[in-house]
């Protein structure tokens, strides 16, 4: 897979999980310990974007 392949596909789940996000926040049976863990995925999604692209930029 390729660079790019890859960073699409972790910013494909960093949404996905922004969607899920937004729907647990209007469900009022939801937990603050769920969201705080999509939160947490949704962060190191995003580092892991940040440092694949940093490292191709090196390269």
């Amino acid at each position: 897979m390729s660079i790019e392949a890859h960073i699409k596909q972790l910013e494909l789940k960093h949404q996905t999980l922004d969607e899920k996000l937004n729907d647990l926040r209007h469900s009022p049976s939801t937990s603050n310990v769920r969201i705080a863990e999509l939160k947490r995925q949704k962060l190191q999604i995003k580092d892991q974007i940040r440092r694949i692209s940093s490292d191709n930029a090196l390269h």
